[in-house]
């Protein structure tokens, strides 16, 4: 059975892109674009977070003491 695969597979070369060649290839973009999201996050959405937070921290800081 394993040879029979084997040989439709040499014979049928686009079928055998579509079975493993696309999902190794979704593999990778969903890789990818987890790493761009990750990055995305930790070095501009949390820095931009972090300084509003400050910057709301001590304007009412000095607020309530007046």
């Amino acid at each position: 059975m394993i040879a029979s695969l084997l040989r439709l597979f040499a014979l049928r070369p686009f079928l055998t892109i579509a079975l493993f060649g696309i999902p190794i290839f979704a593999l990778v973009l969903i890789g990818l674009a987890t790493v761009f999201a990750l990055k995305l996050l930790v070095f501009v959405v949390l820095p931009i977070a972090l300084v509003v937070w400050l910057v709301r921290r001590l304007t009412r800081g000095s607020d309530s003491a007046a």
